[in-house]
């Protein structure tokens, strides 16, 4: 792609930096160039949309949720398909995947132009990063990227089973015990570039947590999480 010699002049060496990163040589370089491409760039650089790295982190999400299902599958052999689904939803959560990109060092490649940090664009880029080696090697290259170089390399299992990410599903499993009314308010705020999302609690028409991100969800999660922390934990 024409548009990707612009920002990456010297393939060679971007294509030794990424091999050094996923185990083998890239055929494709311009997918693994897209995958660090974020969408505040191409609004700078006058791309189109599709020429961020949004596509590819859609498909990497599919990927990744597909490989580590298959890990944990494997790996736990009498566990039920509730226990499966929560520790799945931990190793792919944003938080996790965000701490994986930087570590792995993807913030060394990422093409952004954002006036506050976020990290989520760490997370987003190794899901990118993942539907890139998907393309380019196929699924069991992916496989290999997501079990040797994440799964097995940077995560302990064991923490992860003892760590409480999923706020708002704990939140709504007490409320659903005590009988209590619940729900997220959700309001919007424009900031320039990114929208952020401003979350409220409500339990039983009493406020009893509020969460501010650049996502829905991520809101509703912080929200959970001051009140899980304040009263259930």
């Amino acid at each position: 792609m024409v548009f990707l010699k612009k920002i990456f002049r010297k393939k060679n060496e971007f294509a030794l930096s990424i091999e050094r990163i996923i185990g083998f040589y890239p055929e494709n370089i311009s997918f693994y160039q897209q995958a660090f491409l974020h969408k505040s760039a191409i609004k700078d650089i006058e791309f189109k949309s599709f020429e961020s790295n949004e596509r590819l982190e859609f498909l990497g999400d599919a990927v990744l949720e597909t490989i580590t299902s298959n890990y944990l599958f494997c790996k736990f052999p009498l566990k039920d398909e509730g226990y499966l689904t929560q520790l799945r939803a931990k190793l792919v959560s944003r938080q996790t995947l965000n701490v994986l990109g930087v570590k792995i060092g993807l913030n060394e490649f990422i093409n952004a132009k954002l006036e506050k940090e976020s990290k989520s664009i760490y997370g987003d880029a190794l899901e990118a990063l993942i539907g890139a080696i998907f393309i380019d090697k196929g699924y069991l290259a992916a496989q290999q990227f997501v079990e040797q170089k994440l799964l097995q390399n940077h995560i302990d299992i064991e923490e992860v089973i003892l760590t409480e990410t999923d706020f708002k599903s704990r939140v709504i499993e007490w409320c659903h015990k005590e009988k209590l009314s619940f729900i997220f308010n959700i309001t919007e705020q424009e900031d320039k570039k990114e929208k952020l999302y401003h979350a409220e609690l409500l339990i039983d028409n009493g406020l009893k947590g509020k969460g501010a991100a650049f996502t829905k969800k991520k809101a509703e999660q912080l929200a959970a999480e001051e009140f899980y922390k304040n009263t259930l934990s």
